[in-house]
């Protein structure tokens, strides 16, 4: 809904409305309607607005409560406010807005660091409470919006992007752990850390309490069992349970706007079932939008063959783009200067590019991202299921992107620290309230990995364009029933059974039994031709020496057969050294 930034200081010093700027500035993208600043003393707040409800400027932030002593800035949406409203109403409280901002207010003043668990919906926030002379900072439950903070002796800094950090002069040394990890978890670098040394995020339901003596309190207030329930189900409870709770999640995204809405369709199971349900539901008007790109040898470029029928079967207003390969290269610089983290995914581009032409028409979409996690929907799932050894043995042998031996090889010495991948998943997969591997591996994907790869990505590429994306599969309670299902139940009819049986008679079985299709962005995946060429000009170039992360005889081993350098997800192994130097080079050598 919009970009925040603001900081607390330690040394006395007043906030400055340079630094509340600077860092507005680099977040005016994801907030184009309007903007607004706020400070006293030690601390200040800055915000981008994209106005969604109450477009009045009685929602403006930084909302300041004079009543309360509380200034709060929020991105998000709250997609329970209007009853938070009627039952803070009762309580006493008076409202001068109609926004769901103001009910953060008061559910914070009423029930203090406990609010957040009573707000349903995806936000990042931070409340000054004069009163108790504290910052209070809290990030939802999945993660869907993000809050990156940088924190010295001098002061505690967050913003909604990266950029806004380094442009108030955070660290940017490469931080050794997130190398490890961005270059084996196809650029997932797990909260708190990022891929630079002075810039942290906040981890998924967390908040922050920070004093103006540097204290710092954190708290982390949900955490997912992955476990069956006391009272078993049967198959076709959960199922019917499933249709119920996933319906509702796509009703009250609806619901919680004072502008229209639409769907991304891409053509698969996921975002057609999204089309479906609001059908189902009663809404007639539903607004549909569709990216393809070209075919690379037998690998199409597009999916509106089946999005075609979605559009056919349920009379949606439907707008189709076409974009050429010749048009990727000269536009992915704009992407990657949008993305807050280095993001591998060949679908950043397409993401962007598609935002960039649904903006011109709608202000918030619906998207299918977290389906997949939730319900077993890729093919590595039964590979990890079938495969022997440990738990860690069995999830890394089909999804980290390449072996340690391999890494130690890619990079200079320098960044020899440690299997951080390694550490990091042992601790994953040694957490309680998980029955059985299976599990394990959907929780650790659906509420800590999917965060930082899918969900950063179509944040990033759709806020840019000050575009809001919605993402029903992510439902918190959508994602407990989901965790509590028995693993062969989601993972029968080769992944996301409970999903394909609600569709069966709402979609044509044409899109219900196909076989799934990711993204389709050939020319990021088969490095030829000018993408090579591009790719090594990045990597051979002084920048990049001079930066000495990677080992030169490496990358030329990589650059002379890419093809041969493939991750166990088919991903280029090219490309992600290419996107890590290419994103550097643009985020971080140019603000220098």
């Amino acid at each position: 809904m919009c970009g925040i930034c603001g900081q607390l200081r330690f040394d006395n010093q007043a906030v400055t409305s340079q630094d509340l700027n600077t860092m507005m500035q680099k977040i005016a993208r994801r907030g184009p309607d309007a903007s607004g600043e706020w400070a006293q003393d030690q601390v200040g707040f800055g915000h981008q607005r994209l106005s969604i409800i109450d477009l009045s400027n009685f929602g403006a932030q930084p909302m300041v409560d004079q009543t309360l002593d509380l200034v709060l800035v929020f991105n998000g949406t709250i997609y329970n406010y209007k009853a938070l409203r009627a039952e803070l109403s009762k309580k006493g409280y008076e409202f001068f807005s109609h926004s769901d901002t103001e009910t953060i207010i008061k559910a914070y003043h009423h029930w203090g660091e406990d609010c957040v668990l009573h707000l349903d919906g995806m936000f990042a926030f931070c409340i000054w409470d004069k009163a108790q002379q504290h910052l209070f900072v809290a990030r939802d439950r999945m993660g869907i919006k993000p809050l990156y903070f940088n924190l010295t002796d001098k002061a505690f800094s967050f913003a909604s992007s990266t950029q806004s950090l380094i442009a108030i002069g955070a660290n940017t040394d490469i931080n050794s752990v997130a190398l490890q990890q961005q270059l084996s978890l196809h650029a997932v670098v797990p909260a708190p850390n990022t891929i630079l040394e002075g810039v942290k995020k906040i981890k998924p339901a967390t908040t922050l309490v920070i004093k103006p003596n540097g204290d710092i309190r954190e708290k982390t207030y949900w955490q997912p069992k992955a476990q069956r329930p006391e009272i078993a189900l049967s198959s076709e409870e959960y199922i019917e349970r499933t249709h119920e709770l996933l319906t509702k999640a796509v009703l009250k995204r609806m619901n919680a706007a004072d502008v229209p809405i639409g769907v991304l369709l891409s053509g698969g199971l996921d975002s057609s079932l999204l089309v479906a349900l609001l059908h189902e539901a009663g809404h007639e008007d539903i607004r549909t939008f569709s990216i393809g790109f070209e075919d690379i040898d037998d690998e199409a470029g597009s999916e509106f063959e089946y999005s075609d029928q979605i559009v056919d079967k349920f009379n949606t207003r439907h707008e189709k783009y076409v974009v050429s390969n010749s048009q990727v290269l000269p536009r992915l610089g704009e992407a990657i200067a949008n993305m807050s983290e280095p993001m591998v995914g060949q679908d950043s581009v397409a993401f962007y590019l598609l935002s960039e032409q649904v903006s011109k028409h709608i202000k918030v979409v619906l998207s299918g991202q977290g389906a997949d996690e939730a319900f077993a929907g890729y093919f590595w799932y039964p590979r990890m299921q079938a495969e022997a050894g440990s738990d860690v043995e069995r999830f890394s042998k089909h999804y980290v992107d390449r072996p340690y031996e391999e890494y130690l090889q890619t990079v200079n010495q320098k960044y020899h620290s440690g299997n951080h991948t390694q550490d990091w998943l042992n601790k994953e997969f040694s957490k309680a309230h998980a029955d059985e591997f299976m599990d394990k591996v959907f929780r650790t994907d659906i509420t800590r990995l999917i965060v930082d790869d899918p969900v950063k990505r179509v944040d990033n590429m759709t806020m840019a364009w000050g575009l809001e994306a919605r993402v029903p599969f992510m439902d918190y309670q959508l994602v407990e029933h989901a965790l509590s299902m028995p693993p062969s139940l989601k993972m029968s009819e080769e992944g996301k059974h409970p999903l394909k049986q609600i569709s069966r008679g709402l979609l044509p079985d044409s899109v219900i039994d196909r076989k799934k299709g990711y993204f389709p962005m050939p020319a990021l995946k088969y490095v030829r031709g000018e993408f090579l060429d591009f790719m090594s000009d990045i990597l051979t170039s002084s920048a990049c020496i001079n930066r000495g992360v990677f080992d030169q005889a490496f990358v030329q081993k990589v650059i002379s057969k890419p093809e041969q350098y493939m991750t166990a997800l088919n991903g280029s192994r090219l490309w992600h050294m290419a996107l890590l130097e290419y994103w550097l080079q643009i985020n971080v050598d140019s603000n220098q």
